[in-house]
């Protein structure tokens, strides 16, 4: 099968660039890109598409070029912000490159390198002549990432507006380098992707090719990967294998088959809807696997069965006390309640067990190990220290 094909029939496609000759282009191997800037020490699960999409390309025989933007992250992409990102500090800057390094590199087997390379040495003036002449700023302000931005009269700094200019430039750079001929990113990049395919045209004489994927929401419109505890990031230290199989073990009923699609390499004849709850935990599995490994999917798998029976596990999070402790203590040091308000309102929702036992009062004692609920589906072991 060829492998837009295979994008498509996945969920990964939402346009490209020339359908027919980006078919064509890729019946042999060839070149491409796709970039991450480093604003945090870890990329989450909105950042899996992007990975899945490198993999996909890869396998069926492309060479995959992983851009980290350390370049361009001084800067910082306006796309899908309402507000101007804060500057980083270079130290900052070094240890989100190392964090989100070690993230692409189980997805990507081809090079990894970081457009601050060429853009730190970059003169203004240079930047201006060379690839600024080209732009209209008519059409800057149609993008749509700086349309929205204006249209909520919302701030949109010069150094943003600039952004446009410097991926335009990294592919630019890639293709002279490296051949590549595809740029790959979320939907949001369109823009900035054909932008750089015209730069390399005017100046290159090259053909090149653009592809991007969908913005993901869950079915209740939520964005992907972020939970009422915060984002659902990649890095184990984070999230753990575990509390990650539970992220997909408890997405929406609807979003099962197309997460599965998605984010496991599951042959599609092999997903099976007949029984949910099943189909939920291959989905969990084969993603926890995808990322951190079978032996740790297979763990958070065990530990979900254990959990769910009563028992406990030793991937389960354990949570180390001095007994006797109240459960009102023992849910804020375990983070399943940030404050005491919200300790009070999960005990009184008859939401917070202990074993098999709901808990009534956030003042009773716990003072031998157990497994602490909170919710149906978080479990955690509380221990001695």
């Amino acid at each position: 099968m060829h492998v837009l094909d295979t994008l498509k029939d996945r969920g990964f496609f939402n346009q490209c660039t020339d359908e027919a000759g980006l078919r064509e282009h890729l019946s042999v191997p060839r070149t491409f890109y796709i970039g991450f800037d480093p604003t945090a020490d870890s990329l989450h699960v909105g950042s899996l598409v992007q990975l899945m999409v490198m993999k996909h390309l890869a396998d069926a025989g492309h060479n995959a070029i992983a851009v980290v933007g350390g370049g361009t992250a001084k800067v910082g992409d306006p796309s899908g912000r309402d507000e101007t990102r804060e500057l980083m500090t270079p130290e900052r800057m070094e240890a989100n490159k190392r964090g989100i390094a070690a993230q692409i590199a189980r997805f990507c087997t081809g090079k990894m390198v970081d457009n601050a390379e060429w853009l730190d040495g970059l003169g203004y003036i240079q930047v201006l002549r060379e690839i600024g002449r080209h732009f209209s700023v008519n059409d800057m302000l149609r993008a749509e990432s700086v349309k929205q931005r204006l249209d909520r009269q919302q701030g949109l700094s010069f150094i943003e507006f600039n952004y446009v200019l410097l991926q335009s430039y990294d592919y630019l750079e890639l293709f002279r380098r490296h051949g590549c001929t595809l740029q790959v990113g979320g939907g949001d990049q369109w823009y900035n992707i054909v932008s750089g395919m015209d730069i390399i045209r005017r100046l290159e004489g090259g053909h090149t090719f653009g592809l991007t994927t969908p913005l993901l929401t869950t079915a209740t419109g939520a964005k992907m990967g972020k939970t009422a505890a915060g984002a659902v990031w990649l890095d184990p230290e984070k999230v753990s294998p575990f509390d990650y199989y539970q992220y997909w073990i408890n997405v929406d009923d609807r979003d099962v088959e197309r997460f599965t699609k998605l984010f496991t390499f599951l042959p599609l004849d092999a997903i099976n809807l007949s029984d949910i709850r099943a189909a939920k935990r291959k989905l969990a599995r084969e993603a926890t696997a995808v990322l951190h490994g079978e032996e740790a999917a297979q763990a958070a798998d065990e530990a979900a069965k254990a959990a769910f029976a009563g028992g406990v596990s030793d991937s389960m999070p354990t949570v180390n006390v001095t007994f006797p402790i109240t459960v009102l203590a023992a849910l804020l040091q375990a983070g399943a309640a940030a404050t005491n308000s919200e300790a009070r309102r999960m005990v009184d929702a008859r939401g917070v067990s202990l074993g098999d036992t709901k808990v009534t009062d956030v003042k009773a004692l716990i003072e031998a190990p157990v497994v602490l609920w909170a919710g149906k589906k978080k479990p955690y072991r509380i221990e001695s220290v």
